[in-house]
């Protein structure tokens, strides 16, 4: 098919989608266009690329980063943090429920001090300010859940279709060699094949969660037909780039957290959420067990990948005993910035461009060592912790919290994503907040009449009618512990 007409074909097909994803009934603030616009960035091209702008990438560029890029992140936090103000009550509501996160935000910070690079260091924190805005502003809509259904629907809808398009139609758009190998790999609108297997995996296990939702829905509920569709369609176009991107790493996260999202779903486990104490804890023995028996060599060749994880342990062995202090680290996002550690670097793997340790607890500890270390550890504690208390009360929202918390923390493992502009983080940091504030006993407000799916718990309901506006309402008082 000519390019030209595949575009035309493509642009139909992602009109078609959002037509029949539409609702009606939802009033979503404006203001989620800002986090939609921030991740079609972050999860695709830094916008200086999009207009052909590109740094050559070298150390200044790491630095001082494009003055274009700087702008455009200048603008939207700058936009995002009046429409915080704007919602006072309701954000200092949910930092007040989320104290690990708020600590290890003023450690990153406090970290710039004994950082090599202060200037950049500072920037960089700036910017990772931004994940908390754009996460807020979805969380404070004052229709949450709804907002959350529509960052990933049109999230997906534009990012899956046409990074299928660039790779099909635009090879020299949506195709890369592989600096170190040499090897054609497909990356979509993202620049790393490992980054568009990421998208493809976040966003295909949103899709998971929709279509879970619709299914249990009423059969008479009007545009549940459509709805089916549309997100049948974004999950069949993730899967297949999942398959593309051959990034092991996110393929067993999607299908680690699509495991969850369904078991989660099942009336027995929502019977008695202890439950999900022991799903999660034979996940984790499995995992470990397989290891501890040598099974992790021959996990790795079923996935098509070395025994080393390629190359990934002998990059961990050269760059853990580089970490300038085993207490504090090299400072927030500074280790990556030392000429010493790149000069050391390109000696021991000459031709490989490092810039992260594709494990990201050894990235924190390289940054922020073991207090770091710490901080992530009580975040991700808490993070479970609260997760499963708040799929007692809101058990639909709670099951895809839970499989983003989970899958992250295994994602992390070989790829480093707890970090600034990266969607991984993003969508993690979202999940905590969003369970930590359920687990309070503050109901976030979902929609109803098309696209809403009613909790189906064996008692009594989770949700109170209201007759203004026909809304549903999570009760607190319903399901309590």
């Amino acid at each position: 098919m000519n390019p030209l007409l595949a575009s035309f074909v493509y642009a139909c097909g992602i009109v078609g989608l959002f037509y029949l994803d539409r609702n009606k009934s939802v009033r979503t603030s404006k203001a989620l266009w800002l986090p939609v616009v921030y991740l079609w960035i972050i999860g695709s091209r830094p916008v200086s690329v999009w207009l052909g702008n590109s740094p050559s990438g070298g150390w200044d560029t790491q630095l001082e980063g494009s003055p274009i890029d700087r702008a455009f992140f200048a603008v939207l936090l700058v936009s995002a943090i009046g429409v915080l103000f704007h919602r006072g009550s309701r954000v200092l509501t949910f930092l007040n429920t989320n104290l690990p996160i708020l600590f290890y935000f003023f450690f990153c910070l406090f970290s710039v001090i004994w950082s090599d690079y202060p200037g950049p260091a500072l920037k960089k924190w700036i910017k990772s300010i931004m994940d908390l805005a754009m996460i807020l502003i979805v969380l404070t809509d004052e229709q949450p859940v709804a907002a959350l259904r529509r960052l990933l629907s049109r999230m997906g809808f534009i990012l899956l279709p046409i990074s299928l398009l660039f790779i099909k139609y635009y090879p020299n758009l949506g195709r890369r060699y592989e600096e170190w190998s040499g090897m054609e790999m497909d990356t979509g609108v993202t620049l790393d094949k490992n980054f568009l297997g990421l998208i493809a995996f976040v966003l295909s296990l949103g899709a998971v969660w929709r279509i879970i939702a619709v299914l249990q829905s009423d059969r008479n509920l009007p545009g549940r037909r459509r709805h089916l569709i549309a997100q049948g369609a974004l999950l069949l176009i993730g899967v297949w780039l999942l398959h593309m991107a051959n990034s092991a790493t996110s393929l067993v996260s999607f299908m680690l957290g699509t495991g969850l999202l369904v078991i989660l779903t099942q009336d027995f486990v929502r019977r008695s959420p202890a439950a999900v104490h022991v799903l999660v804890l034979f996940l984790v023995l499995g995992s470990s067990l397989l290891l501890l028996l040598g099974g992790g060599a021959s996990t790795a060749h079923a996935l098509g990948r070395q025994a080393n994880l390629t190359g990934r342990t002998e990059i961990w062995a050269a760059i853990i005993p580089m970490a300038p202090n085993p207490w504090v680290g090299a400072g927030f996002e500074s280790f990556w910035l030392s000429p010493y550690v790149k000069a050391r670097l390109e000696d021991m793997f000459p031709g490989l461009p490092l810039n992260e340790a594709h494990n990201e607890y050894i990235e924190v500890y390289l940054n922020l060592s073991w207090v770091g270390l710490v901080s992530i550890g009580l975040i991700l504690a808490d993070a479970y912790r609260r997760a499963v208390k708040a799929f007692r009360r809101q058990p639909a929202l709670a099951s895809l919290l839970i499989a983003y918390i989970f899958s992250a923390m295994v994602y992390n493992i070989t790829e480093a994503a707890f970090r600034m502009l990266d969607a991984m983080w993003i969508f993690l940091l979202l999940s905590v907040m969003g369970a930590s504030v359920i687990a309070s006993g503050i109901p976030l407000r979902d929609v109803q009449p098309l696209d809403a799916v009613m909790e189906r718990t064996p008692r009594r309901t989770n949700y109170t009618r209201k007759s203004r506006n026909n809304e549903f309402v999570s009760d607190p008082n319903a399901n309590r512990d």
